[in-house]
């Protein structure tokens, strides 16, 4: 999954769901999403990581006695894979190098492993959205033991980054947008309640000149800044927002921008 608090803080952005299409499965519900929006934030963050740290590095470990961090890679891989078949029905096809020994795997090239490890990642994202509803305490036990391990993952390989003289993924400073100015008649357009999943809405309103987004599962409103007539970002957190039009040039949705992920929703009403 290029698969983190966010306008959920402020808004709930959990991961775009990619992979096998079922028949039309039911939405996932609030409850549900928050275990998607962490299993994306610690998903494109373990992600990120891997990708920064150089290839002539993935046979680091601090001590003997510790996995490199090609054994971390695709042990990572294997672990999402076993976790997010005991979701429901969704079955990972083995091949034959699945079943190669974990030493061989972790050296493979830095390009495999960060490969084979995001599609894994996608494989969870597709598992969790097929679940709709949240209701089973044995499904809810293992989202908990899934989103558990890619934290502690995480944990793992930063202070290996952080040994290696290296900045982890999520103490990096985010990147620099500069905003534009845009009358109100530009933006009241965008006014209106967009549902991003069952039982959560996203309410944008229009307050002294300026954009507004709020979540419907509570927290205060967070200002939209424009970066271009579409596009919008927050500045407390690491999201963003582009309101999309219809063929008429009505606005008919948004989606939101996060931690790699882009998540559609759907205008309601103004």
């Amino acid at each position: 999954m290029h698969r983190r608090a966010l306008i959920v803080l402020t808004l709930v952005l959990p991961a775009v769901l990619a992979g096998q299409s079922p028949p039309t499965p039911e939405l996932p519900n609030a409850v549900m999403l928050q275990f998607i929006r962490f299993a994306d934030i610690f998903g494109s963050r373990l992600v990120a990581a891997f990708d920064s740290i150089p290839a002539a590095r993935y046979d680091y470990r601090p001590t003997p006695s510790q996995q490199t961090i090609g054994y971390v890679a695709q042990h990572l891989e294997n672990a999402n894979y076993s976790l997010c078949e005991r979701l429901g029905v969704l079955k990972h096809p083995r091949t034959p190098k699945d079943s190669l020994s974990d030493t061989v795997k972790a050296q493979w090239p830095k390009d495999t492993l960060v490969a084979r490890l995001e599609a894994s990642l996608r494989f969870c994202d597709t598992a969790m959205e097929r679940l709709g509803k949240l209701e089973s305490p044995a499904v809810a036990s293992t989202l908990l033991a899934f989103e558990t391990d890619l934290a502690e993952h995480y944990s793992q390989i930063s202070n290996y980054m952080r040994l290696l003289g290296m900045v982890p993924p999520s103490a990096l400073p985010q990147r620099t947008r500069v905003a534009i100015a845009l009358p109100a008649a530009a933006l009241s357009p965008y006014v209106g309640v967009y549902e991003l999943a069952s039982g959560l809405e996203l309410d944008v309103t229009l307050q002294h000149g300026a954009l507004h987004i709020r979540s419907s599962i509570g927290s205060a409103a967070v200002q939209l800044w424009p970066e271009s007539n579409n596009d919008f970002f927050a500045k407390d957190v690491d999201a963003q927002v582009t309101f999309v039009r219809d063929a008429s040039g009505a606005v008919s949705g948004l989606v939101l921008h996060q931690y790699g992920r882009d998540r559609p929703a759907r205008k309601r009403r103004s």
